[in-house]
């Protein structure tokens, strides 16, 4: 440590990485917001579950008190919308990671043809961020010294390589979420008695709703308590014309 260095001043190495007592690297904010960008995408899945199975379920007890019917839908329910949620999610983020694997080519092999031009690029988009031209200069040319392909994918497309999302991983993550959420209305609408089955229902599916509602914005930073009386009115009206419905049905001697 300098002479002149505060006593509470982290040291750091060429990396970047605080010594003061550190064993590694502390997480980049990058990192972390990836993260919980998958937080809450998983919180997301389960309120889809909960609300798609939860209407299903509760509109075919509207029509029937029988379990079996309502089983074979609650079931299907499940298994439909997770394999819709995985398909989905497979779709979408396989375009997403072709389309940072095509920049990333596209970059690579610009840095093959013409480095000079792209060492060029990279100090301009420093000067830009307000470095002196000497600086930037400096930076572009450790950064590229370092590693060329990884210093423009950041600076220039703000994508790492490594962090390019699995189509398959998504689509499964997707379906469990979805999957989870669903089971607790399906244990609502099953175990208790036929008299308090449909009540049960809606109460535990609404406060579900709200739990997940108000922690997707906690995880967004949004109002939680905003959050959390949209997806409970939202739910409750689901709810509310699936079981309208299944009940009208089922009196009209349709089902």
């Amino acid at each position: 440590m300098n002479a002149d260095q505060p006593a509470d001043t982290p040291e750091v190495n060429a990396a970047g990485t605080k010594l003061n007592g550190h064993s590694g690297p502390e997480p980049h904010g990058d990192d972390i917001a990836h993260r919980l960008n998958w937080l809450r995408a998983g919180v997301l899945g389960a309120n889809d579950g909960i609300v798609s199975v939860a209407a299903i379920v509760v509109g075919v007890a509207g029509a029937t008190a029988e379990l079996g019917p309502i089983l074979t839908a609650g079931v299907a329910g499940v298994v439909g919308g997770a394999v819709s949620m995985a398909l989905g999610e497979y779709v979408s983020v396989s375009s997403q990671s072709d389309s940072q694997r095509a920049l990333i080519e596209k970059e690579r092999r610009e840095l093959a043809e013409d480095p000079e031009a792209e060492l060029a690029e990279l100090t301009a988009i420093y000067q830009a961020k307000g470095l002196s031209p000497g600086t930037a200069a400096k930076v572009a040319r450790e950064l590229t010294a370092h590693d060329a392909l990884a210093a423009h994918l950041s600076a220039e497309l703000n994508i790492d390589e490594a962090d390019i999302v699995s189509p398959w991983h998504a689509a499964f993550a997707s379906a469990t979420a979805f999957t989870i959420g669903a089971v607790l209305p399906m244990l609502a609408i099953l175990l208790p008695p036929p008299g308090i089955r449909v009540p049960l229902t809606f109460i535990s599916v609404l406060v579900a709703l709200a739990l997940t509602g108000a922690l997707g914005a906690w995880i967004g930073g949004g109002s939680k308590a905003r959050a959390a009386v949209r997806v409970v009115i939202g739910g409750a009206l689901a709810l509310a014309a699936t079981f309208v419905i299944g009940n009208l049905l089922g009196a009209s001697g349709v089902v």
